[in-house]
């Protein structure tokens, strides 16, 4: 070896090993130190892999969700490391006792010195333990919205819908107002504000939208859409279209999907969105000189009043009927109601009940609607087109529906499965009303129970004959309590209707009876 480059080596080894200060019985030394701060980086490396081992793999197994795992992760990885930094200063010869209670001193000015940091810090700590804002979760906060990224003691990172990720102390998460979306389940509700012009019909305009809503497959029918009439604008009738959804996260899609179907349906239903309307009122009009607008032009083509006055229109103008021959208005399911002969007189407020506790659904021909034997939970009105209920394990007919005729509420009224499979014939519309809000009508209009009872009169004469060679067959078991079927419908209408004991309802019974 070189023998300047030997005594170099020397000297510099001289030089780390000097002793710089003394801790306790240890001397410190510039090699010391570089043994200390490597054996403190190997810890930190170490914790940093014990905690992604922990969240990625291990706690991954017993099907721990993303935030509690983080949570614990963390915590563990913090112990890991506190207790690594422990086992090297007593390997490098210092007793932790003794620096603890001068580290404690140090970190009280620090503290005060530090503050925001330390108050960061201990923030942290809070949501980690509290658990209430977990890494995945959907939150929205200081007009950001987005996914929780990472927690760690001094700050949160937010991944945004915009592809970023925003930092935010977490001092700030604890001490001001978060929405978070998953802190029991993604389900939320979108509402949209519709104005409409005043020569609207408002039921025409409930049933247009709830059409909307349940056009769109990302809306839950449990709850039911609602609408909402805020009340008359300056220029409008003001509604709003409550939806849910089981991913809030989703809403701006859904949203987006929704004004579609909404400005589609309400085009296509002749229902119109205003503008602001201003009134003019102008003085001495009769001094201004306006010209008569009824002359022709130097081309000799009428003017737009003297068009209008003839009935002919201007060149380029196109008829309203050209404009919307392309395009069909759907069926009113109001009128469709008032169809049935015990709903004809209702009203339009009544009839707009109704209205909202089911939706429309469109059938091609040779659908199944439902099949028999399976639990009845909807009863349906059918707007236009035709469905055959046909007994497959017998092979017969019992009864073609047509518009305005209703099916599938013995099975509802009377808690039994479907006794017959209803098959479409030709393209058909249908108004399907699902059972608990079905019962939820009734029991806030107990008189529509006498209405529905009445149809089932009517159906159960269908029904029994065929319910006979079925439990002759020993296809059908019957309650051994009610030997007779009549017997059996008579109590599960009283259940039904326990609240009600009017002359129409045992009338109704009577009816069933005979």
């Amino acid at each position: 070896m070189n023998p300047q480059l030997e005594a170099f080596l020397t000297n510099v080894n001289r030089l780390i090993q000097v002793s710089l200060f003394k801790v306790g019985d240890e001397s410190i030394s510039l090699l010391w130190l570089l043994k200390l701060a490597i054996a403190f980086l190997i810890v930190i490396i170490l914790s940093t892999l014990f905690k992604r081992l922990l969240k990625d793999r291990i706690l991954l197994r017993f099907g721990m969700s993303q935030g509690h795992r983080e949570a614990l992760s963390t915590f563990l990885s913090y112990g890991v490391g506190a207790l690594g930094f422990v086992v090297v200063l007593q390997v490098n010869g210092l007793n932790p006792a003794p620096l603890a209670v001068a580290l404690g001193g140090l970190g009280i000015g620090v503290g005060f010195g530090l503050q925001e940091i330390t108050k960061n810090l201990i923030s942290g700590l809070t949501l980690l333990i509290e658990g209430k804002l977990q890494v995945g979760d959907y939150i929205e906060f200081d007009g950001l919205s987005g996914y929780i990224k990472e927690i760690s003691m001094r700050s949160t990172v937010m991944r945004t819908f915009d592809g970023g990720d925003v930092v935010v102390p977490n001092s700030n998460l604890t001490s001001n107002r978060v929405l978070n979306w998953s802190y029991k389940s993604l389900t939320g509700k979108i509402h949209l504000p519709i104005n409409v012009a005043y020569d609207s019909d408002p039921i025409l305009v409930t049933e247009t939208l709830l059409d909307s809503a349940y056009m769109e497959a990302a809306v839950l029918h449990d709850p039911p859409p609602k609408v909402i009439f805020k009340g008359f604008g300056d220029s409008s009738l003001e509604f709003d279209l409550w939806v849910w959804v089981a991913r809030i996260d989703e809403g701006i899609t859904v949203r987006s999907s929704l004004n579609f179907i909404i400005e589609d349906n309400l085009r296509r239903m002749g229902l119109k969105i205003p503008f602001p309307q201003r009134d003019l009122w102008l003085r001495n009009a009769d001094a201004l000189n306006f010209g008569d607008r009824s002359q022709p032009r130097a081309d000799g083509s009428p003017t737009e009043s003297a068009a209008k006055g003839t009935g002919k229109e201007l060149p380029g103008k196109t008829s309203g009927q050209a404009i919307a021959h392309h395009t069909r208005q759907p069926i009113s399911i109001r009128d469709s109601l008032r169809q049935l002969p015990h709903l004809s007189i209702c009203s339009d407020l009544s009839l707009r009940e109704l209205i909202e506790t089911g939706y429309r659904k469109y059938f091609a021909a040779s659908d199944i609607v439902f099949n028999e034997g399976e639990t009845g939970s909807d009863f349906y009105l059918i707007l236009s087109g035709s469905v055959e209920t046909v007994v497959t394990r017998l092979n017969q007919s019992i009864k073609v529906y047509r518009a305005g005729d209703v099916f599938g509420e013995v099975a509802i009224m009377l808690k039994l499965p479907y006794a017959s499979t209803a098959r479409v014939l030709e393209d058909t519309s249908l108004f399907v009303i699902h059972q608990k809000s079905f019962e939820r009508l009734l029991q806030l209009h107990p008189h529509l129970a006498d209405v529905f009872s009445q149809e089932l009169t009517k159906e159960t004469a269908i029904y029994q004959s065929v319910r006979q060679q079925l439990q002759d067959l020993g296809l059908l078991a019957m309650d051994e309590r009610h030997n007779q079927f009549v017997t059996w419908v008579q109590t599960r209408l009283k259940s039904f209707f326990p609240v009600r004991s009017s002359l129409k309802q045992e009338d109704t019974l009577k009816r069933i009876s005979s």
